[in-house]
């Protein structure tokens, strides 16, 4: 049976109270289901920013896309997930990754470790969180009985991971790049691979997991050119022609978006789908659409 469609947008810019607020409406207003903050230094404290969203809307879920697990004591995040799910009404979708920016450590003072080491910690935390927010005398308790949980993965064991734990598989569309904190487009082969192994580790599973890919570029245009500039400059390897196909770009006429969104649903299972807050405004009429073709 196919999935009906959720979007989310993850909020990147940091903004004062009545800010972030009226941001946060606005996200609400368009019609988004689904509001989202990353993990980054210099970026807003993803809890905190929840529970204020929280306050300004009603309607959308509110989530972590997503939190570096290495930043994170797994006793202590357990108490932040439980806080904020309770704040938030019951609203709240945890997504976990390994974190890619040995920089952002480094600043930190923690250490980044290994691909094998952060994989890890990662399982460890996410043991850790079910143990101890599945237990009746864990307090603070979260107010939803269980918590979902989506896992950002791309190497194969992440992707056991999250066939094993998550409800929401998360594909980012991207590879680490050569640069330390750089990421690589996948193109739509390379991204049918990796559903294909995540299909089969989850094979055995009670309840399929939904399945979520990160857009980074939306712009409804005539004239394709000019917006992919600064993406080919930056990816010297595509042109305009394979970036155009690239699954995490969504570049063209409206009708054309819309049709790339459906095929992202029909070829690779992607009902859920997150854009990045420029786009948030140009995605728009592209949701509106296709809950027309829905009703």
């Amino acid at each position: 049976m196919t999935r009906p469609f959720r979007f989310g947008v993850n909020l990147l810019d940091a903004a004062p109270a009545a800010a972030w607020r009226a941001k946060c409406r606005r996200a609400e207003e368009l019609g988004y289901d689904v509001i989202l903050v990353p993990d980054h230094l210099g970026m807003v404290a993803p809890f905190p920013a929840l529970v204020a969203a929280a306050e300004a809307t009603e309607r959308p879920r509110l989530g972590t896309f997503v939190l570096n697990a290495g930043f994170w004591n797994p006793t202590l995040l357990a108490r932040e997930v439980a806080t904020t799910d309770a704040l938030t009404g019951g609203r709240l979708e945890l997504g976990l990754g390994t974190g890619y920016v040995p920089a952002e450590h480094e600043t930190a003072g923690l250490p980044y470790g290994s691909p094998r080491e952060r994989v890890d910690h990662l399982s460890r935390t996410v043991r850790e969180l079910d143990r101890l927010l599945g237990s009746q005398e864990h307090e603070p308790r979260p107010l939803q009985p269980r918590v979902p949980l989506l896992i950002g993965a791309n190497g194969d064991r992440m992707l056991r991971l999250a066939a094993e734990h998550a409800d929401i598989a998360a594909f980012p569309g991207a590879r680490p790049g050569s640069a330390p904190g750089a990421l690589e487009p996948l193109t739509a082969n390379e991204l049918d691979e990796r559903v294909a192994r995540y299909r089969g580790l989850a094979a055995g599973r009670a309840e399929a997991a939904e399945l979520n890919l990160l857009i980074q570029l939306v712009t409804i245009t005539d004239d394709p050119e000019p917006v992919l500039k600064p993406l080919l400059e930056r990816q010297p390897q595509l042109t305009t022609e394979t970036a155009l196909e690239l699954p995490i770009v969504l570049v063209g006429r409206l009708e054309d978006v819309v049709a790339r969104v459906r095929a992202l649903r029909e070829r690779f299972g992607f009902s859920y789908l997150t854009v990045v807050e420029p786009s948030m405004e140009a995605f728009a009429p592209v949701m509106e659409r296709l809950r027309e073709e829905s009703a």
